[in-house]
């Protein structure tokens, strides 16, 4: 029997797969994170030696001046960093976020909350629908700014796994709603609407003081940019990384694996009367909400105009989403162990804790070298330097509209690769791209929507990403021998897909005359 041809689209899918298979390979050959953060921070101070005393004539949009490399090997630099090593640790923003959302967590997994209610709901969840499910709710988790990363994520493995489906895969659909997808917004706007848009009026006022930019300039967009998201990943988990991945062993520890097990009888009565408790928290904390002068809320005058004071960046809610991640995994977790018998003392209780704390460490670990290299690049001017010199490249070549609009997207996707900030990097690039845009008739808002395209797209597969090395860490959990190409190569098909795809929708926007947002334009008068 002659053995039949690979169809074009067969063999397509092997040449992925193969050149994925490398990526991972490669990656993997780096040295561990830990160690890869202290090599970049001393090849950081390294070049900022050598560019300490070369001019640039790109000026810094935050002071104004010439941009100025720092000598991170001075002895005034050294002395600084060494001062400054500790509170650089401990004020690394990603660090408390994790910990303390994972205290409530590990309470809850340790009593088996967080296993029942997976069982609970993959009983009445179709399973083609899991994959969309968990990037939505992926999507929608900026509304609790990065809670995405330390909720969404780990669920996303647990709820794969429990479906016999591979638990990375999980991460992969979930780590590419939550970051990924960053710019996208399912219907209920971020901190990121008010933040972005404050730095875009301010760039537009280097030219025109009349230009008012509203918060939800890009709703319209970033709404619809959700639906682009969604399919996208549903595409790419189904149809290409879970079939990669079903030659990779799961050798995680079964203890920690979820079990798709009926329910028992005291496992029932525990998850109805967890359920209850937190229903009737999260009601009584939605009083205190629409209390008439709820102290949740940014006072009148740090609110911006059409902003909810409930959802602004100064509100006491946005900055209490972790303490209340906390409190709302904390409550179930407790009333389900003493209702099925899980915990029968505030010793199991503080176990759970102290259970969910052992298993970070080499994420602290991580942690700290990633936060010593984020503080001296920083300081260093090296990122803003990348920043400037790409935007005024982008504003020499002189193109297109079109194309220059594409230009700010793979700007922005190039420049997250190494600043992980996304305000950071729109204080620097927009400050140059904004003005110069409105000069050639572009508006404010339509360079921004480029912006968030481009740095959403990259965001899944930068090792500098500050959350990165803990999602190295949730694939640690389920395959040991995981590593920094492991996560590239899961994420990059969905970063090159989503940057030509999200690109190609915001041009389409654009041709089709549909609105960004609310008080938005696409064009600037000129003249």
């Amino acid at each position: 029997m002659s053995q039949s041809t690979p169809t074009p689209a067969l063999a397509s899918r092997g040449l992925v797969t193969r050149f994925l298979d490398g990526v991972e390979r490669i990656g993997n050959k780096l040295p561990d994170p830990a160690m890869l953060f202290l090599l970049l921070m001393l090849v950081v101070w390294v070049v900022s030696a050598l560019l300490s005393n070369v001019s640039f004539s790109a000026v810094d949009p935050r002071s104004g001046d010439p941009i100025q490399i720092r000598n991170m090997l001075s002895g005034g630099a050294l002395v600084e960093f060494m001062s400054q090593l500790v509170p650089t640790f401990v004020n690394f923003p990603p660090l408390g976020v994790v910990l303390v959302a994972m205290l409530g967590l590990g309470v809850a997994e340790h009593t088996g909350f967080i296993n029942a209610m997976i069982r609970a709901i993959m009983s009445v969840t179709p399973k083609m629908l899991l994959t969309p499910m968990l990037i939505a709710v992926g999507v929608l988790s900026h509304v609790a700014v990065d809670a995405g990363y330390v909720l969404v994520i780990p669920l996303g493995a647990v709820i794969f796994y429990a479906a016999g489906r591979h638990p990375l895969a999980g991460i992969a659909a979930a780590f590419a709603g939550v970051s990924g997808g960053f710019s996208a917004t399912m219907f209920v706007p971020s901190s990121l609407d008010p933040l972005l848009a404050g730095l875009t009026q301010a760039a537009a006022h280097i030219t025109d003081t009349s230009v008012e930019v509203n918060p939800l300039n890009n709703y319209f967009f970033t709404t619809a940019s959700t639906f682009l998201v969604v399919a996208v990943g549903w595409f790419l988990t189904d149809k290409v990384i879970e079939p990669r991945l079903r030659g990779t062993e799961v050798d995680g520890d079964p203890a920690d694996m979820p079990t798709m097990d009926a329910l028992k009888s005291q496992e029932i009565r525990g998850l109805i009367a967890a359920v209850v408790a937190m229903v009737v928290a999260i009601a009584l904390f939605v009083v205190t909400l629409a209390w008439p002068g709820t102290p949740w809320a940014a006072p009148a005058d740090q609110v911006l105009a059409g902003m909810n004071p409930l959802l602004t960046a100064a509100a006491p809610l946005m900055r209490s989403i972790v303490g209340l991640i906390f409190v709302f995994f904390l409550i179930p977790g407790v009333v389900y162990g003493y209702v099925s018998g899980s915990a029968t003392s505030h010793r199991d209780i503080i176990k759970g804790m102290s259970k969910a704390m052992s298993g970070m460490g080499y994420y602290v670990v991580m942690a700290f070298f990633c936060a010593q290299f984020i503080y001296a690049f920083g300081q260093s001017n090296l990122g803003a330097l990348l920043a400037i010199e790409g935007a005024a490249l982008l504003q020499a070549m002189n193109l297109p509209m079109g194309v220059t609009v594409i230009g700010i997207v793979l700007l922005s996707g190039f420049v997250n690769l190494m600043v992980g900030s996304a305000s950071a990097k729109w204080a620097l690039i927009g400050a140059v791209m904004v003005p110069m845009l409105m000069q050639l008739g572009v508006s404010p808002d339509l360079t921004q929507a480029a912006y968030r395209v481009g740095d959403s797209s990259t965001n899944i597969i930068t090792p500098l990403m500050p959350y990165f090395p803990l999602i190295v860490v949730f694939c640690q959990k389920y395959v040991k021998s995981s590593g920094i190409g492991t996560l590239i190569a899961l994420m990059l098909p969905f970063s090159v897909v989503l940057l030509v795809l999200w690109t190609a929708f915001l041009l389409a926007f654009w041709a089709l005359g549909l609105p960004l947002g609310i008080g938005a334009s696409y064009a600037y008068p000129v003249g």
